[in-house]
């Protein structure tokens, strides 16, 4: 009789890439066709940096409703364009050396692999293929004839809605969410921490290095190119390589 299947979540921004939403709309920024409008959007988005910030802070959920805001206008086609441009030069550079060595290590423990992260689709597909991700849990924007509005296709994924994602995941599986691993940096995602059987946190926040330090999480960074994968399992601080 074959053992249930076991699953292993993970975020992505601040977890496997030190990029993040932000620095990757200023790519496509800086990319735009029009030059006029390319160097409006980028001085409205410097502009706004202390306003997200505190927003980020406040409420994930919150910030990402208002930061998508800043794709209105933009076309379908020209961002999907962009996936491979966005993956080689802004998103590859910025993976941690030891993130592809923590998810092949859970794909060779027999973990169905699901990346669930606030980021859009359309930047992700390359990600999902470069890590061998089994599903994709994340934002996708709302088109009226191949335009942004500006708003995020419900629900939006962050914070506790990160966590209906993942039990849906799981019920559909088969599987307890006890028996599912899921890792984070931020402390915005200690319900999906708390959620599982396995949590961990990777490169925290202090908030989040706090938590963890009371609820006995491993605590792992995977910006080191040192370390030992098997560590983990002893839930050390450790450095991954």
């Amino acid at each position: 009789m074959s053992k249930p299947e076991r699953i292993a979540f993970y975020d992505f921004d601040g977890t496997l890439v030190s990029s993040n939403i932000v620095t990757r709309y200023a790519f496509l920024v800086r990319h735009l066709p029009s030059r006029a409008k390319a160097i409006w959007k980028f001085s409205r988005l410097i502009a706004s940096v202390p306003t997200y910030l505190l927003l980020n802070r406040y409420s994930r959920r919150l910030f990402n409703e208002t930061f998508f805001r800043e794709y209105g206008g933009m076309k379908k086609t020209w961002l999907e364009a962009q996936g491979d441009l966005l993956f080689e030069e802004a998103i590859r550079p910025s993976i941690y050396p030891g993130a592809r060595a923590l998810v092949d290590r859970d794909r060779e423990q027999g973990f169905y692999l699901v990346l669930v992260t606030g980021e859009l689709d359309f930047a992700l597909r390359r990600v999902v293929r470069y890590f061998g991700f089994d599903q994709l849990i994340c934002n996708s924007l709302v088109f009226e004839k191949g335009v942004a509005t500006g708003k995020v296709a419900e629900p939006l994924i962050a914070e506790e809605e990160k966590v209906k994602a993942m039990s849906r995941i799981c019920k559909a599986r088969g599987v307890s969410l006890t028996r599912a691993k899921a890792y984070s940096d931020s402390f915005s995602d200690a319900p999906m921490l708390e959620a599982v059987g396995m949590p961990a946190v990777v490169n925290p926040d202090g908030r989040l290095k706090k938590l963890a330090t009371l609820r006995g999480w491993p605590v792992l960074d995977l910006k080191s190119s040192s370390g030992s994968l098997a560590e983990m399992e002893r839930g050390n601080h450790v450095h991954i390589s």
